[in-house]
């Protein structure tokens, strides 16, 4: 009966979610924008940089009573100059005590006079290693966008503009300052369980201005031996204008990702994203040595003591770059071909493992090929995840296929997957991604751990409230797994099944899952903070191993919360999130509560990824 009852509550609940979520978001066709044309300014400090560009794009015909949002396609600020010879190329920093709505007005409160004495401005050479536009040379407008978002990236970056200065004297020719705007770079936390359990946290992320970070991380347990834990990492961006970001890292509490267990971990991780679609190599380099040990005086029954090391090497190449920027440097479609190989190899098992085929706990050996079929361009919007902050959102399309060789314990087995995204960007301010995964292992002439994932992500355009804005997310997904032997079982407990669940007790090989929300930005401000209340539904059907749909069971979350920021304040999104499980597990029954604090809500996007077999339980 309490069942039945909670059950009604949720599906009642989701109701009213719904009405938002599908007014005006049938779309029957892709709309169309158009741009207008653009004219900058010719002066070298513009005081506001963000309604340069809110000017370079006609404004959709339902802005609503606030006509100062963002909405276009990224690269069309810059058409107009298509071709035009870059003559001269600006870096003008803006401190984080400043905004882009208005670079002249300059927070005097106490807290941004002492970040100012705590924060070092990222400095004007940071910013042009992280160019690759160059002076002397055509501009091409795809490309200006492209260095745009990825200086937006940065970590230590909260937003970015490349504005276009014309000359009078010199029509063929451009001047480009690039406007960038730092995030306070030193943040810290820290947790406590009255005195037995202390744990602490103090980075920053922008060390001298020069796009290093430098973090060190404490734990004082009375139950720990010995008592006192640390870690520290040091990463250094774009090492020697390469494009690659380097990390080392010592920890002796680091919390595996794998493993989830407290574990001594050393490594060195090197990286380099394809930055732009112009971009010719990109690849990564992982080598770390894991290990666990008691520390908490663990019965041998669950301890699971375990030594592992690992190496993960992967690089790829833009197939017939030069060729095709060479004939007309406006085509976007790109060809990418990438290899990599690695070996988890453990040195010492868990006692409980043994010789059985465990996903987390086995050494294992992989060499995949992949093909990448891609072509990525952004609209610049907002009001996806921030307050106002400009966020990047892709459309286009993105279809990887993946094959190779796989060992893990003495089963070898050839693999063979597929990863499509296709990107819908709508004139209007809508954007979804549908997604496919599918693969699996041939062994004996059978298809082992099959694995097949299909979904759509939606974020509707802004609706308005009088002067509130309102944006619809919707995410839903299906997974089948099959003929399992060594993946994990499907869970709910991460993206593809309920938020703020932590139980692993609820898995099978079938996962139905829909995830509804709903943003309220409110226009008003109390103590200079803005908001954004929510309410959020879940579900999630779970259906056994080797059962019927009939045996499924049906998991839901329900509640809501607010985000707040302040722009004249040091730290990131502030996010009070309540749960509401009303038929999970006894030890997640009822209300959770949860704080989070220094959210940087950033939509993430990668043209390449490396080679790897199909996941189910991770984004």
């Amino acid at each position: 009966m309490l069942r039945t009852r909670a059950f009604i509550l949720t599906i009642v609940f989701l109701r009213l979610l719904v009405p938002c979520a599908v007014q005006g978001q049938i779309l029957s066709r892709i709309d169309s924008i158009n741009f207008s044309k653009v004219h900058f300014s010719n002066n070298k400090f513009v005081n506001n940089i963000f309604q340069q560009a809110v000017n370079s794009v006609k404004k959709t015909p339902d802005a609503g009573p606030d006509d100062s949002y963002l909405n276009g396609k990224s690269e069309d600020p810059y058409m107009p100059y298509q071709g035009k010879i870059i003559r001269h190329i600006y870096v003008e920093p803006v401190n984080f005590d400043r905004s882009f709505k208005d670079t002249s007005q300059l927070d005097k409160s106490k807290a941004a006079k002492i970040g100012n004495r705590l924060h070092k401005s990222t400095r004007k050479f940071v910013i042009r290693d992280n160019l690759f536009i160059e002076e002397n040379r055509p501009l091409n407008a795809f490309k200006l966008a492209d260095n745009e978002r990825y200086i937006r990236s940065l970590d230590y970056i909260h937003d970015a503009r490349l504005v276009i200065d014309t000359l009078t004297d010199n029509p063929d020719s451009v001047d480009i300052t690039v406007y960038t705007k730092d995030l306070f770079s030193i943040g810290g936390g820290g947790a406590s369980n009255g005195l037995n359990h202390i744990t602490t946290d103090l980075y920053d992320a922008n060390f001298g201005g020069m796009g290093q970070r430098l973090e060190a991380t404490t734990l004082y347990d009375y139950t720990r031996n010995p008592n006192f834990a640390y870690g520290g990492l040091y990463k250094k961006e774009n090492v020697l204008h390469s494009f690659a970001d380097a990390t080392v890292g010592y920890s002796v509490m680091n919390i595996s990702s794998y493993t989830h267990e407290e574990e001594t971990t050393e490594y060195i991780n090197i990286t380099r994203q394809l930055v732009s679609p112009y971009s010719r190599f990109a690849g990564g380099l992982m080598i770390s040595h894991n290990e666990a040990y008691d520390v908490y005086h663990s019965p041998d029954s669950i301890l699971n003591r375990y030594k592992y090391n690992l190496f993960d090497a992967w690089a790829g190449y833009n197939i017939g770059i030069n060729k095709l920027t060479a004939t007309n440097n406006t085509i976007r479609d790109r060809r990418f071909l990438s290899f990599r190989y690695y070996n988890r190899n453990f040195l010492e098992l868990p006692a409980q493992v043994g010789n059985r085929f465990d996903p987390i706990y086995n050494s294992s050996q992989a060499v995949l090929a992949q093909f990448t079929f891609f072509r990525q361009d952004y609209y610049k919007t907002q009001y996806i995840y921030g307050f106002g902050t400009t966020e990047d959102l892709p459309y286009g399309y993105n279809i990887a296929v993946t094959a190779g060789w796989h060992k893990q314990i003495n089963l070898e087995r050839p693999y063979a997957g597929l990863n499509v995204s296709e990107y819908i960007a709508s004139g209007r301010g809508d954007f979804i991604q549908l997604f496919l995964r599918s693969g699996g292992f041939l062994y004996n002439n059978k298809v082992q751990d099959g694995s097949f994932l299909i979904g759509a992500t939606a974020f509707s355009r802004i609706f308005f409230w009088n002067s509130t804005k309102i944006r619809q997310y919707i995410n839903t997904s299906y997974t089948h797994l099959y003929n399992r032997v060594t993946y994990a079982p499907l869970t709910i407990n991460n993206y593809y099944g309920l938020r703020g669940f932590l139980s692993d007790s609820a898995y099978g090989s079938r996962r139905l899952s829909v995830q509804l929300e709903t943003e309220f930005y409110l226009k008003y401000k109390v103590l200079g903070f803005q908001f954004a209340p929510f309410p959020y539904g879940d579900l999630s059907l779970i259906t056994p191993e080797n059962a019927p749909y009939s045996h499924s069971s049906l998991y839901s979350s329900v509640g809501g919360g607010v985000r707040a920021r302040n722009e004249n304040l040091v730290f990131e999104t502030i996010e009070l999130r309540a749960y509401f499980f009303p038929v999970a597990p006894n030890n997640m029954r009822g209300f959770k509560v949860v704080l989070n604090s220094n959210i940087r809500y950033r939509y993430s996007s990668n043209y390449i990824t490396a080679p790897d077999v199909v996941q189910l339980n991770t984004q």
